[in-house]
């Protein structure tokens, strides 16, 4: 410290100097290059108590929020109310008025327990609305969709989705099972894209003891195009009383099982696009990654 001090022996000289910069409206980096400080513990004590100009601020979003929360805990209102007011969390808003007076408590626990209800339904509402928002966006932005690129999307459901051969048992078949009704609308497309006959896909559903194995079949067969009454016996699971079960109601359907027929070659054009796409991946993709 003693060397670095000695560096800046006129030290009273250089803060004036600097401070007359600073008024005039320059930035810590200007006045640091202007006067030679390369020592940023001695520019913030030539610097000391002299605010930024204003053009050196970084704009923030909420600039204006932070003002009107400011504003209401002025009118006496307590967090929650200007929760409900403005839709912003109260973790931001008494980082905003942590240095305002406490307003007194004007109001009943049922009545302030109301007001942080209403609060929080606007918090979730507004996040819902973003939420929607940037969902349509990216849905808006898919389009269209060739024959190739879904040929490409179908391989690698399949891959993530569907029954696998293992080395130590050879399975070259192909099943797909999933409770999601889009997945099951992409993987039928792409069947018949494919060329994959109607009369060698074979339906099942998968469903826990709870549900309604009619009523699940009825679902899937309609979402496929396929009678009911040409599914194979479903699978039932049964209920294990130490589970807290979540997949419960009128909209749980269960899994549908698509098995093909006949379907090793089918497996092996599966696994070796697969292939394909994996040695198309740009090395230099991973190799940034590493």
């Amino acid at each position: 410290m003693a060397s670095i001090m000695g560096k800046y022996a006129d030290f009273e000289n250089l803060r004036e100097q600097a401070v007359a910069l600073r008024r005039e409206g320059l930035s810590r980096r200007q006045i640091r290059d202007r006067l030679h400080v390369d020592n940023n513990d001695i520019l913030n004590r030539l610097l000391e108590g002299e605010p930024p100009p204003a053009w050196t601020k970084r704009p923030n979003a909420k600039d204006d929020l932070r003002a009107r929360a400011r504003e209401l805990r002025l009118q006496g209102m307590t967090y929650d109310r200007i929760q409900t007011e403005l839709g912003c969390s109260k973790s931001s808003i008494s980082l905003w008025v942590r240095d305002l007076p406490k307003p007194e408590r004007k109001r009943t626990r049922a009545e302030a327990s109301e007001i942080a209800r209403r609060g929080w339904e606007s918090t979730l509402h507004r996040r819902e609305e973003e939420r929607r928002a940037v969902k349509r966006a990216a849905t808006e932005k898919v389009g269209a969709m060739s024959e190739r690129e879904l040929f490409l999307v179908g391989v690698g459901l399949y891959w993530a989705e569907g029954t696998k051969d293992k080395p130590h048992a050879r399975r070259e078949r192909v099943v797909f099972v999933n409770s999601d009704p889009g997945m099951i609308r992409v993987f039928t497309a792409w069947l018949d894209l494919l060329g994959v006959e109607r009369e060698r896909r074979r339906y099942c559903v998968m469903i826990h003891e709870t549900g309604d194995a009619g009523d699940a079949e009825r679902y899937w067969g309609e979402l496929t195009g396929v009678d009911p009454s040409a599914f194979g016996k479903a699978t039932i699971k049964r209920h294990n009383p130490r589970t807290n079960r979540k997949n419960v109601g009128t909209d749980y359907h269960g899994c549908l099982s698509i098995r093909i027929l006949g379907s090793a070659d089918l497996y092996r054009r599966i696994e070796g696009a697969w292939c394909g796409i994996v040695g198309a991946v740009p090395i230099s993709v991973t190799e940034n990654r590493a």
